[in-house]
C-alpha cells in the first residue's frame, strides 16, 4: 500500500519529480556506500590576477542574495552566480517572527515589504511523544515566509543598486590567486578579492576541502504538501507516535501552508551503507501518514513532494584551507547536527558575518587564517552532538524500543518546567550553559534510572569528548561578558579585526547572541 501510495502522489506530479527523486537517491546511494566522486573545484597559482571584476563574487544565488544584497549596499562590487534562476521555491519557509527581524534591522527589506511575503502564520505548534504530556510552544515556526516573494523582493533590490547577477551560470572550477580569486564557467571567467561559497551541504569546495569525508551523522526528511487535510490551525514541532523500528526513530513535523498543509517524517541517522533509501522512508511516510493525520490518502490532493538529505560533520564550522574563500550558510556546517539548517541558520549569522566579511575587506584580512575567525569553533553547537546521538539507533545496538520517546518526552517536561527561557532557545537551535546544566541536573534529580539507562547506551569516549565542550560553552558564556561589537566601521586593522572576531566568536559560541 505504501508504495502504491508513493506511486499515486508522484503521478499527481510533473515526470520531473519522480526523476529527481531518482537522482537524489542515487546520490544518497552513492554517498553511504563511499562512491561519491571527490571533487577538484579548487587549485592556486602563483600569477596575480591584477584587475578583478568585482570585490566579492558569491556562488550559490538563493541564500547567498542575503549578504550580496548587504555588502553591495556598503559599496562593495558583488557578483551572484547562480547556475539556474535566482528564485524561492513554492514551499514556504518556516521560522519565527524574532528571527526575521534582522532582515529589516540590516535594511535588506522594510517591514511592509517583510509583511507581504510571509504566507501563513499560526498561533502554536506541538511537542508530543507517546505515553507523555502534550507540550505547546508559541512564536517558533510559526511563521511560514514565501522564498518566492521574499527572494524576488532581494533580487529586485539588489539589481537596482548595482548588484551584478550571472544566472544559467554552472561553475565548474576556482582558482585561487595571490591577489584575488577566479571562477569559471567553461570558458567564461569572472574574478573577485573574495569568493563566499553558498552553495549548500554538498559544495564541491566544501566537500574538496572536507577531502571526501563521509558525513558524521545525517538527517533524512521526506515529506509534502497536499490539500485535503484535516482543517487545522496549528503546526507539530516535534511529534513522535512510534517505537524504533528498523534501528531509526522516527519523527513528525507538520505545518500550515498556503496551499493546504505540509507534513514532514525526518529521523537521525549515521551513513552507513545499510541505511533505508529515500523512496524506502517515502514508504514509511505513506504508511504512518493517515493514522498521524487522521485522513484517508484518497482524500488527499498533492501539490509537491519534498525530501532532503542533510548532513552534519564534527569538524564543523568548515575552515576553509585556500585563501579569499570562505563557506557560509550550509556550506559552512554551521548548524547543529539536530538542525534542518537552511534559511533560519544562516539568518541567525547573518549580523555577524556581514559584519566579518565588511571588515575583512576593509582590512584586507583575506588569508586562510583570516577567514578561520570568521567560521570559529562554537561550544554551543558541538554540545549537541551528544543529544543527536541519543537519538540515533546504532545498526549494531539494540535499544529498547521505547527508549529514545521516554528520554526525549521526560527531557522537554523538564525544560518546559524551567520556563520558556530553557525550552524556547533550544528549539532555535541555541543552547546556553545556565539551562543547558539545570537541565541535566533536573533531569538526573528526578529520573536517576533513565539518565543510568542512558549512560551505556552513549558509551564512554563520547561523554569524554562531551565533557570539555561543555566546560567550554560555561567558559565562553563568562568571556562573552564582553558582548559582541555591534558598531559598523569605515576603517579598521589586522589587530582590531581579530580581536572583534574573538568577541563574537565568544557571545556566539556560547548562545548569548540570544535574546
Amino acid at each position: 500500500m505504501s508504495a502504491a501510495a508513493l506511486r499515486s502522489a508522484l503521478n499527481q506530479l510533473p515526470p520531473q519529480v519522480r526523476q529527481n527523486l531518482r537522482q537524489t537517491d542515487a546520490f544518497w546511494r552513492s554517498l553511504r556506500w563511499g562512491r561519491l566522486e571527490k571533487p577538484q573545484w579548487v587549485s592556486e597559482s602563483a600569477e596575480m590576477l591584477g584587475d578583478r571584476d568585482v570585490d566579492v563574487l558569491i556562488a550559490g544565488g538563493t541564500l547567498g542574495l542575503l549578504p550580496a544584497l548587504w555588502l553591495q549596499k556598503q559599496g562593495w562590487q558583488v557578483g551572484l552566480v547562480e547556475r539556474g534562476a535566482i528564485q524561492g521555491r513554492d514551499q514556504e519557509w518556516n521560522i519565527s517572527r524574532r528571527e526575521l527581524a534582522v532582515l529589516v534591522e540590516l535594511g535588506l527589506i522594510s517591514a511592509e515589504e517583510l509583511e507581504a511575503a510571509i504566507a501563513t502564520e499560526f498561533p502554536a505548534a506541538r511537542i508530543a511523544f507517546p505515553n507523555g504530556p502534550e507540550l505547546w510552544v508559541e512564536g517558533i515556526l510559526n511563521v511560514g515566509i514565501s522564498p518566492r516573494q521574499l527572494i524576488a523582493t532581494l533580487l529586485q533590490h539588489f539589481r537596482a543598486i548595482g548588484g551584478q547577477v550571472l544566472e544559467q551560470t554552472a561553475i565548474d572550477r576556482v582558482t585561487v590567486h595571490p591577489d584575488g580569486v577566479a571562477v569559471y564557467s567553461g570558458r567564461q571567467r569572472w574574478s573577485g578579492r573574495l569568493l563566499l561559497d553558498a552553495l549548500g551541504h554538498f559544495s564541491p569546495i566544501a566537500r574538496q576541502a572536507r577531502q571526501g569525508a563521509k558525513p558524521d551523522a545525517i538527517c533524512l526528511v521526506v515529506g509534502g504538501c497536499a490539500q485535503g487535510f484535516p482543517s487545522s490551525d496549528h503546526g507539530d514541532l516535534f511529534v513522535s507516535r512510534s517505537p524504533i523500528q528498523q534501528q531509526r526513530q522516527a519523527f513528525w513535523e507538520a505545518f500550515p501552508a498556503v496551499d493546504g498543509r505540509t507534513a514532514y517524517l525526518f529521523t537521525y541517522i549515521d551513513a552507513q551503507a545499510a541505511r533505508p533509501s529515500l523512496q524506502k522512508l517515502f514508504c514509511d511516510y505513506f504508511e504512518a501518514l493517515p493514522d498521524y493525520q487522521g485522513i484517508d490518502l484518497a482524500q488527499l490532493q498533492w501539490q509537491r513532494l519534498l525530501w532532503g538529505i542533510l548532513p552534519s560533520y564534527r569538524q564543523s564550522p568548515l575552515q576553509s584551507q585556500w585563501n579569499r574563500i570562505l563557506a557560509i550558510g550550509d556550506s559552512s556546517g554551521a548548524q547543529s547536527p539536530l538542525s534542518f539548517g537552511g534559511f533560519g541558520a544562516l539568518l541567525r549569522h547573518l549580523p555577524r558575518l556581514c559584519r566579518g566579511i565588511h571588515e575583512a575587506l576593509l582590512a584586507d584580512c583575506l588569508q586562510a587564517s583570516d577567514l578561520a575567525l570568521l567560521q570559529p569553533h562554537q561550544p554551543s553547537l558541538t554540545v549537541t552532538w551528544l543529544f543527536q546521538q541519543s537519538m540515533t539507533v546504532p545498526l549494531d545496538r539494540k535499544l529498547p524500543p521505547d527508549s529514545i520517546n521516554e528520554l526525549l518526552g521526560r527531557i522537554f517536561a523538564v525544560m518546559d518546567g524551567l520556563g520558556p527561557k530553557t525550552l524556547k532557545p533550544f528549539l532555535q537551535d541555541v543552547v546556553q550553559f545556565q539551562p543547558l546544566a539545570k537541565t541535566l541536573l533536573m533531569t538526573t534529580l528526578l529520573h536517576p534510572v533513565l539518565v543510568a539507562k542512558l549512560l551505556p547506551q552513549l558509551g564512554l569516549k563520547p561523554l569524554l569528548q562531551w565533557l570539555p565542550e561543555f566546560l567550554q560553552l560555561g567558559l565562553y558564556r563568562s568571556l562573552a561578558i564582553a558582548g559582541e561589537p555591534t558598531d559598523w566601521l569605515t576603517d579598521i586593522t589586522p589587530a582590531e579585526f581579530q580581536q572583534r572576531r574573538r568577541r563574537e566568536a565568544w557571545v556566539y559560541g556560547s548562545g548569548c547572541d540570544y535574546h
